[in-house]
């Protein structure tokens, strides 16, 4: 579930811009990928790191909420200004992505260990099908699609009905509300394709970000993060962990991906959704001592496999729709 890339429509890349980029700036090009690949990738324990002394939705909303005014400074220096109607789908974009996406993925990292939530979200591409073939009431189908769905749901299953239940219900429920907000991300990825927004990417992502850490601020406060909660009691590596967030893991690693999105193949830079979990788990293993058994590894291998199905799926039913047009 990376930071803000969803939130944003790219341009198709073309053929030799994609030549001339990899031709003129390989070192660029390494940095970008890194960014996608690495850093999206250990957001997760830094996540972890945050909330442990800062409330989870306060965490995600001033995160949200220093990136997206960078961003949103950014993009008005470069003479960008928003739309009625480009402010009303950033709302709508915000509730799924950021308030129910990132605050459920938040709220359940003081729970359920950090690659074990990666995992849970890396089953996206599934959820993000699953949602678009029922908002187009339309069932296209392949073979790699179809093994992918299967091997994926079977993933998910064998880690929240297995794993998680089995290590009682606090960790139950953290997964299950990581699920819900992987399903919540997909929601917003299809209403953001579906609303044919176009304009300026940065500024469509810092309003998205914007609106977001207001519906996660406020949610928080409602819901009594404030109450009891002292600057004082917050450690200095939930301080980093949270700024390293906002600094890495949303304002950089957003511009890099954008970047690779305008000058490289879509399917290409996807390739993060491989590499982000195993990142992820690796990093939460290494560093905070979270258990990898043997359930664990087996529904990762199962839900990587089944995305990279999908993706090569979807990427087939695309060749064939351009074909038959």
């Amino acid at each position: 579930m990376p930071s803000s890339s969803a939130a944003a429509p790219v341009r198709a890349p073309q053929t030799s811009s994609i030549n001339h980029v990899a031709a003129k700036s390989p070192a660029l090009t390494v940095f970008a990928f890194f960014c996608i690949y690495f850093i999206w990738g250990s957001t997760y324990l830094a996540i972890r790191y945050a909330v442990a002394t800062i409330p989870p939705l306060y965490t995600a909303g001033f995160r949200h909420l220093i990136a997206g005014s960078i961003l949103l400074i950014w993009a008005l220096a470069k003479g960008a200004r928003p739309t009625g109607k480009q402010i009303r789908a950033s709302v709508i974009i915000g509730i799924f992505f950021f308030l129910i996406g990132h605050g459920t993925l938040h709220w359940a990292e003081t729970r359920i260990p950090s690659g074990f939530a990666s995992l849970i979200i890396a089953s996206e591409p599934i959820w993000v099908f699953l949602m678009a073939a029922l908002a187009e009431k339309k069932w296209r189908m392949n073979l790699p699609l179809m093994t992918g769905v299967v091997i994926g749901l079977v993933g998910v299953a064998l880690l929240v009905g297995h794993d998680a239940f089995s290590s009682g219900s606090k960790m139950f429920v953290g997964s299950v509300a990581v699920l819900l907000g992987a399903i919540s991300w997909s929601v917003g990825i299809v209403y953001s394709r579906r609303s044919h927004l176009s304009g300026n990417p940065l500024l469509l992502s810092a309003l998205s970000l914007l609106s977001g850490s207001f519906l996660l601020l406020t949610t928080g406060t409602i819901a009594g993060e404030a109450r009891g909660f002292s600057f004082a009691q917050v450690t200095m590596r939930s301080w980093l962990a949270l700024a390293y967030l906002i600094l890495f893991g949303s304002v950089v690693t957003f511009t890099a991906y954008n970047w690779l999105m305008e000058h490289y193949p879509p399917t290409f830079v996807a390739t993060h959704t491989y590499v982000n979990p195993i990142v992820a788990v690796f990093l939460g293993w290494w560093f905070a001592g979270e258990k990898v058994t043997i359930n664990v590894a087996i529904a990762a291998a199962l839900v990587i496999l089944a995305v990279f199905l999908v993706d090569r799926g979807m990427a087939k039913l695309q060749i064939d729709s351009n074909t038959a047009a």
